[in-house]
């Protein structure tokens, strides 16, 4: 039963193949527009892109050829071919800039670089250029029904550059490089002024600076707990509802204490 199957599937195959290549060989270009239609329109993208890359050339100029154009970018992005997707997205407005389909191949263009974003852990270069992509398409189709996804797809893609920033600020953290733990904790506040975790973050700003003044020199703590001391101020006046008030007091309490510990050591000396 598996082994009819098998052979069923394969002359299907077959078949499919020896009808595309009396297709291709056909001079009658008319009769291969019609079928790379009909293989867009039945999915089957590779034959539709190859019968339209030859078609190309020969209809340059005519009625035909915005919609050749259209279909043949669609192929490269069903065939998740991105790199040519995006460029042939690119070009249609640039061929076309009054066409009635330019708004969506410049949305496409950028959703395309979207599809291109990896996990959070790999360089997000792609990442970016969506974001920037969707903006301009955002601030140069104030009206387009498009807006409402095009947001929500540089939210998702903030996120995701803010989940690469905190586990990289979180690593510093982990190593005991403190001081850099903490200008990348604050970075990160700065990067993303509107983020749930803000205070979780100014947290991690506070305990960063807190190690790094403990593992600090004898002549460098105090100014390095003073700091400390500065940023859970700053905490108490950004954030004077949170629930993490009472550890940010502890992390003030432990450096004031400190502080008066050193300076009435500097006391002792001076006598």
């Amino acid at each position: 039963m598996r082994f009819t199957l098998f052979v069923f599937i394969a002359l299907i195959g077959l078949s499919s193949c020896t009808e595309f290549t009396k297709v291709q060989k056909s001079t009658d270009y008319d009769y291969k527009l019609r079928m790379a239609d009909k293989y867009y329109v039945n999915k089957k993208y590779n034959y539709a892109q190859q019968l339209y890359e030859e078609l190309f050339p020969l209809l340059k100029g005519q009625p035909q050829f915005e919609d050749v154009f259209y279909k043949f970018a669609y192929c490269s992005y069903y065939l998740k071919d991105w790199l040519q997707a995006e460029n042939l997205f690119k070009q249609f407005t640039e061929v076309f800039p009054t066409s009635p389909r330019a708004e969506e191949m410049e949305y496409m263009r950028a959703y395309t670089y979207y599809r291109q974003s990896p996990k959070q852990d790999l360089d997000q270069t792609n990442t970016q250029k969506t974001i920037g992509l969707m903006q301009t398409f955002i601030n140069t189709h104030p009206g387009s029904p498009r807006i409402k996804e095009a947001t929500q797809i540089i939210d998702l893609c903030r996120v995701k550059l803010e989940l690469k920033e905190a586990k990289s600020a979180e690593l510093y953290y982990t190593l005991g490089h403190y001081r850099a733990s903490a200008i990348a904790f604050t970075s990160l506040m700065n990067d993303f002024p509107d983020s749930e975790k803000s205070e979780d973050y100014k947290l991690q700003v506070i305990k960063s600076y807190y190690q790094f003044a403990l593992n600090s020199v004898d002549d460098k703590k105090a100014g390095r707990f003073e700091q400390v001391v500065n940023e859970c101020n700053e905490f108490n006046d950004r954030f004077p509802e949170s629930t993490l008030l009472k550890e940010v007091e502890r992390y003030q309490n432990l450096s004031q204490n400190n502080i008066k510990a050193i300076q009435n050591e500097q006391v002792k000396k001076t006598n």
